[in-house]
This record gives structure tokens, sequence and C-alpha cells, in this order.
């Protein structure tokens, strides 16, 4: 019979193999993978776009940061900016082309770990034809770049969104071409100040307009490592998550060491490590949300300054954004 297994034992097992791993493969291969904790680059990513009614068009853009744990801050500046160009204009990295008048485009400057998908939007026009919208990060020396155009390859819709995310535990259910966000209000300004030290709070509601995809999860705790690692009910080779609404506050703008929250944000980026506080963690259980969907926060800071904060709210295969700019005094 199946013994039960503890969070710890699962984490020193996990922990074994990867110690052990680099000692257990002779030679490395064209798919050998490594887990780098810091050092590495980030790599902007244009995700799709859609139409709108009005003729205009929505990009959608994430960004992958290769590290496990090393966060970056990069303000709007030679390190962090959007430029609309020409085709094929960018095409060489070493180009220059910093421009502060169309830099900003509602980028985040503060960068977490790994896999950030569909994090913010730009709107171009019904006439923006064959041009480029080009998203250029710096990091560690490396200059890397996201192009984003209206090539027809490049189209995408709600189901799209759910897949590339693992939504649903990867589901191909058509209905969600037309699967709607979540409703999301932040109580209070869009604008606040703040002390340093001093907790302000932070409160917002969240609900799913057409319960789809509905809640579920995958059952109860794992008693043991066949049930841990199982794909029953996972339909996608990608990442997954389970459905239901859930909501998180981040740190979008500024650096996020200087801000604590309370309680503890479950984590807005895609941390596919077990029990990571995230709902693509396994095993995929997700808490209930708080009574009448009002989600309660504090957020500390230690530092003045300027911060956005970002409510992210999502139902697992789709995603709606509010900003709280603060200043921050002592």
């Amino acid at each position: 019979m199946s013994q039960p297994v503890s969070r710890a034992a699962l984490g020193l097992l996990l922990l074994s193999l990867f110690v052990t791993a680099p000692f257990t493969v002779r030679g490395a291969d064209a798919q050998t993978r490594f887990m780098f904790l810091r050092g590495q680059s980030i790599h902007p990513a244009f995700e799709g776009w859609w139409p709108n009614n009005d003729g205009s068009f929505t990009l959608w853009f994430g960004y992958m940061n290769s590290n496990w744990e090393e966060e970056f801050n990069f303000p709007i500046g030679p390190k962090n900016y959007f430029s609309i160009t020409e085709p094929n204009a960018l095409d060489d990295l070493t180009t220059e082309a910093f421009d502060a008048a169309a830099a900003d485009r509602g980028q985040p400057t503060h960068f977490y770990p790994r896999r950030n998908p569909f994090l913010f939007t730009v709107q171009v026009p019904a006439d923006f034809g064959e041009r480029e919208v080009v998203w250029t990060l710096t990091s560690h020396g490396r200059t890397n770049r996201a192009f984003a155009t209206l090539s027809p390859d490049y189209r995408m819709d709600p189901q799209v969104l759910s897949t590339e995310v693992g939504g649903a535990f990867g589901s191909l259910d058509d209905r969600l071409r037309t699967n709607l966000p979540p409703d999301l209000a932040v109580e209070g300004g869009m604008q606040r100040s703040a002390k340093v030290g001093e907790p302000l709070a932070l409160i917002a509601m969240a609900n799913d307009p057409d319960n789809f995809p509905e809640r579920s999860d995958r059952g109860q705790p794992p008693k043991n490592l066949d049930e841990f690692y199982t794909t029953a009910g996972v339909g996608s080779s990608v990442v997954s998550s389970a459905p239901g609404v859930r909501l998180s506050w981040i740190v979008f703008r500024g650096p996020a060491d200087h801000a604590t929250f309370e309680p503890v944000q479950m984590k807005a980026w895609m941390d596919t490590r077990v029990w990571g506080n995230s709902p693509w963690s396994p095993p995929y259980i997700l808490p209930e949300p708080p009574a009448g969907n009002r989600w309660e926060n504090t957020v500390t800071f230690l530092e003045p300054g300027e911060y956005t904060l970002r409510a992210v709210a999502s139902d697992g295969a789709h995603f709606s954004y509010e900003n709280v700019t603060v200043q921050v005094t002592r």
C-alpha cells in the first residue's frame, strides 16, 4: 500500500534529484535543460493580437526571465523601451533606438522570475499596416527584442490565450473562444499616497461573469508520489493551472523587495515547482475565494519612491488588470 508523503519529504526528494543530476549525466546534448537561479537574461515576448470593434488592434506582450530567482528593475530608458518602426528596422540588435517620447507603452519596470505571459497590451490604430511595435530589453549585457506585427500568423482569440497559459488544465473546449475575462474593481483611488512603514489597504473584488471555465481542481492533496505526478485531467503538454477565480497583487513598477504584501500573495508568474504558491504549481489546488469575492490586503513600503501596484485577476484562462500608483514618503 502506498504511504502518505509529506510536503517536506517531497521537497527533499526533488532537491536530491536536482543536486545529483549534474553528476549522473555524463554529457550534455541538444535536449539538455539546466535550471538557472540567476545570471541569465530576460526575453520580451509578443504573444499575439486580436481586432477590436472600432477597427483598432490589441497587441499582447509578456516576457520570459530565464532565471528562477533573480528579479530585475529596469526603469523606462535605454534598457527597457518600445519603438514603432518600419519592417526589419531593428533586426540588428546592436542598433540603438531609444526615444523617450515613444519608449513608454505601459510595460513593467519590475521583472519577476520565469514566464509572465499576457501581462499588458498595446493598442494600435486601424491603419497600422505593416509597421512593427518593438520592445527592447537589455539585461546582463544582452539585448533581446520582441517584434509585434499584424501578421495573420499571430492572430489570436481567448482560446489561444487559454491554451498558452495552460488554462482549465489545458482544455481545448471551443467555448473558450468567447470566454470573458473576470470583472475586476479596485476600491479607492488609482493614485494614492503612503508613508514608509505604514500599511496601505488594498481592496479589490473579482468575479467571473460567465462562470466559465468552471472552478475545478484535481481532487484532494496527493497522498503519494504517484498521485502527485499524475497527468490525469491535464489535457495539455504545456504547464497547466486549475480553473477558478483568483486575484493577486504584484509590483508592476518599482522595486518589489521594498514592498511587503499581507497576506502573502499567490504568484502571478508561472512557478511550476511543487507547492510553489502558484496556480501553475502541482498539485494545482486553488484557495477558495474570500467571502463576497472581496480580497482585502495591505502593502507596506520599506523605502520612499513611486510604485505601481497591479491587481491581477484571472479565471485561469483569461486576465483582467488594474493599476494603483502610490507615492511613498517618509
